[in-house]
């Protein structure tokens, strides 16, 4: 590392690996559910543990988005972080959030709006969060020698998250309007400003583990970023089909999100092609093998599965079955969770100096990991087609057809077992390197 300042990313890292840890157990428990082995009911109702799994999912990507942003600014900026009191208060302000909203999730202390439950409460201490984490981000850049487009563009979509957060704060006693403006948060986030920063920390892992010139992958940054808003912002609507929105929602959500996976293409192609063309040959393998995988995961999960269902002759179907949760998971996971998991790899041997990648530990990590997250997908995807059949085409009661379901949800819960195994792998690894030490410092 370039900057004494750099080491507080490693508590957001931490962070992220121990509420990923919890959201996996809590994925469990939605399963061994659906086999009809909901045992913890009286002390964790399903809806306590769907609710639980889907926020902390959204917590420990943030954390994770945080950390590298406290990590690649300084270096980009070619200055030290603005205040590294400042930015530990943010960090504990964050895990309180994350605490609190688990705790209250089990107190049925919550606003009931998918992904977005947290209560009013807690809302506010996030507006103020975050309102702190983008002051440390834009003191440090606009004091800083440089202003690179890989920081504006990783920052352009931080801020722009922090902002599309404030819609799910407006309170709707219109169930129709409230859904509408939910998705300018969710999907915003996800299929939109969230690409923009994963363009930004790609753009950053490129750069420093191929050795291409940087003007070179920063005109790649331009086209993810003129395909995102293309495709992102009005392909927003092909959540409005069947909320009670306008009948021309159904043709400009249908070719809009036609148009989505080409955002996810361009980022597969960027990554590929600029490993093609770098001529050193970065000795922290393994984590070239994440970003590598991040670009080609997140089209196949995003990109391709999405397409497969959110055009309105499939999705009158398929909408609100397994078949949206196998597109989730992959894309989660392809886009943004092997996006951290890569992006720790680079920067733990950084922070602490401890070469300790390119280890069967490491290797074995990732191809269980992504094996069984493959596996845990096309269960779900099989588990929906049963439910769209039975429930949609055939008439099945809603229950019977989830009893009808509970194999599926076996070879779920086995590949669930070997995606776990595969995280926990990465964990022991990552706690192996210790915390960042002042050692690791490198002459600018």
């Amino acid at each position: 590392m370039k900057y004494r300042s750099q080491k507080v990313a490693y508590l957001f890292f931490a962070l992220s690996m121990a509420l990923l840890v919890l959201q996996i157990i809590y994925g469990f428990i939605m399963g061994f559910a659906h086999m009809g082995y909901d045992v913890l009911h009286e002390i964790i109702p399903f809806n306590a543990a769907t609710a639980t799994h889907k926020n902390l999912l959204v917590v420990w990507l943030l954390s994770g988005f945080m950390g590298a942003a406290y990590y690649i600014i300084p270096e980009e900026a070619e200055i030290e972080l603005f205040s590294v009191k400042l930015a530990k208060l943010q960090f504990w302000s964050l895990a309180l959030v994350g605490v609190a909203s688990v705790i209250g999730f089990h107190f049925n202390w919550w606003e009931g709006r998918k992904f977005l439950e947290i209560p009013r409460p807690l809302d506010y201490l996030v507006v103020i969060n975050v309102l702190l984490f983008l002051g440390i981000i834009l003191k440090t850049l606009y004091s800083g020698k440089k202003r690179t487009t890989t920081a504006m563009v990783m920052v352009m979509g931080l801020v722009f998250a922090a902002l599309l957060y404030l819609p799910g704060m407006i309170w709707f006693d219109n169930q129709t309007i409230d859904s509408f403006f939910r998705w300018w948060v969710v999907h915003l986030w996800v299929e939109g400003v969230w690409e923009l920063i994963m363009g930004g920390i790609l753009s950053f892992l490129l750069i420093k583990l191929t050795g291409v010139d940087r003007e070179v992958i920063e005109k790649w940054l331009y086209v993810i970023v003129g395909l995102t808003f293309l495709s992102g912002i009005l392909g927003t609507g092909h959540h409005f089909y069947f909320i009670g929105t306008p009948k021309y929602w159904l043709m400009i959500g249908g070719i809009f999100s036609a148009l989505e996976p080409l955002a996810f293409l361009g980022m597969a192609l960027f990554a590929i092609s600029m490993y093609k063309k770098g001529e050193k040959r970065h000795p922290n393998k393994i984590a070239i093998t994440w970003t590598l995988g991040t670009a080609i995961v997140s089209f196949v999960g995003a990109g391709l599965l999405g397409l497969a269902h959110t055009l309105p002759s499939v999705n009158i179907w398929t909408h609100g079955t397994f078949v949206t949760a196998m597109h989730g998971h992959l894309a989660f996971w392809g886009a943004y969770g092997m996006l951290i998991f890569a992006f720790i790899s680079y920067v733990m041997p950084q922070l602490t100096g401890r070469k300790l990648y390119n280890t069967n530990l490491s290797t074995y990590a990732f191809w269980l990991s992504n094996i069984g997250m493959v596996g845990m997908t096309t269960a779900l995807g099989a588990a929906g087609i049963t439910q769209v059949y039975l429930e949609r085409k055939v008439g099945m009661d809603f229950m019977d057809a989830q009893i009808a379901m509970e194999p599926h949800f076996m070879i779920l819960i086995a590949c669930a077992t070997l995606f776990f195994t595969g995280v926990i792998m990465f964990i022991v690894n990552f706690l192996k390197y210790g915390t960042p030490t002042d050692q690791a410092l490198v002459k600018n």
